[in-house]
């Protein structure tokens, strides 16, 4: 593996700080990640942030397909070249910004769901979540990188402080597993802290019974909005358009004490009170419109 220093130098580039680039130097964490992820040839992967190519040519070495999105247009020709001088021919380089990309035409041509590999870029983790979450369907795992203190947050169960909106729609989805940290040093540039990869593997939410998962989307966004104040509180001040005693009778129904707070509830108590708030909110709308 050429030293990421000497190989942007070699092609006149430089990190770019603002798109949160710190690129892998030690070959033997790409062999760990991939390891450890129990990546097989059957899988078709789609690497997040491809940079110079140190783990998109592992992964093409064990996989069938890999689909290597790089947002930086200046690194496209230099991992082209990587990919050459390493004979990877099962690898297509896709110089798009991953939150724009049709994610199920993708899985159209791969005919198949597909394992999704990187080290996501700080600044826009969540967002990147949320769009798997929301493609599940034709999105089997994610195995990717965060740094160490947001893998915490994400990982987190029910009851801390570090439980919150992402990690408890992430729970109610997936299973979350810890595969390996990753020290700063392993990078160039080295950023300042550590890095931890996680095992997300997507589930079936029928095990919730019938329920509108939009709905208990905005339940839980509203539920963490103010995340100081009680489960009724929080959900009044959301703008749900529903009443405090409506609030109070749907938490009543759903069996949870309304001075609970959002970092105290499972998946499945949300989902519990997704169903009950959304009966009370169409009984109260029911009634307003046979007054009018």
């Amino acid at each position: 593996m050429t030293s990421p220093r000497n190989l942007l130098k070699a092609w006149n580039l430089k990190p770019k700080k603002r798109m949160g680039q710190n690129f892998l130097t030690d070959p033997s964490t790409a062999g760990t990640i991939i390891s450890r992820a129990n990546l097989t040839a059957d899988d078709v992967v789609l690497e997040i942030g491809a940079g110079l190519g140190a783990l998109t040519i592992p992964l093409a070495r064990v996989v069938k397909k890999v689909h290597a999105v790089e947002k930086d247009d200046h690194l496209i020709e230099l991992l082209k070249t990587e990919l050459l001088a390493n004979r990877i021919s099962n690898c297509d380089i896709i110089a798009q910004n991953i939150l724009e990309m049709d994610l199920p035409t993708l899985a159209d041509t791969a005919a198949t769901r597909l394992t999704v590999v990187g080290n996501l870029p700080y600044g826009i983790s969540s967002q990147i979540l949320i769009q798997l979450m929301h493609s599940r369907d034709i999105i089997e795992r994610a195995v990717v990188m965060f740094q160490k203190e947001l893998a915490q947050r994400i990982a987190a169960q029910p009851g801390g402080k570090q439980y919150g909106r992402i990690t408890a729609m992430l729970r109610y989805c997936a299973d979350i597993r810890f595969l390996a940290n990753v020290k700063a040093s392993a990078f160039y540039p080295s950023p300042k802290v550590d890095s931890t990869v996680l095992d997300i593997r997507f589930k079936p939410t029928s095990i919730y019974g019938p329920h509108d998962e939009a709905m208990l989307f905005r339940v839980i966004k509203a539920a963490f909005g103010n995340r100081r104040k009680t489960l009724k509180n929080a959900i009044a001040a959301a703008g749900l358009q529903i009443d405090s005693q409506s609030i109070i009778a749907a938490l009543s129904t759903a069996g949870i004490d309304p001075i609970r707070r959002a970092e105290t509830l499972d998946p499945s108590e949300f989902v519990a009170l997704s169903i009950s708030l959304q009966k009370a909110m169409a009984t109260s709308q029911g009634s307003k419109e046979k007054w009018c």
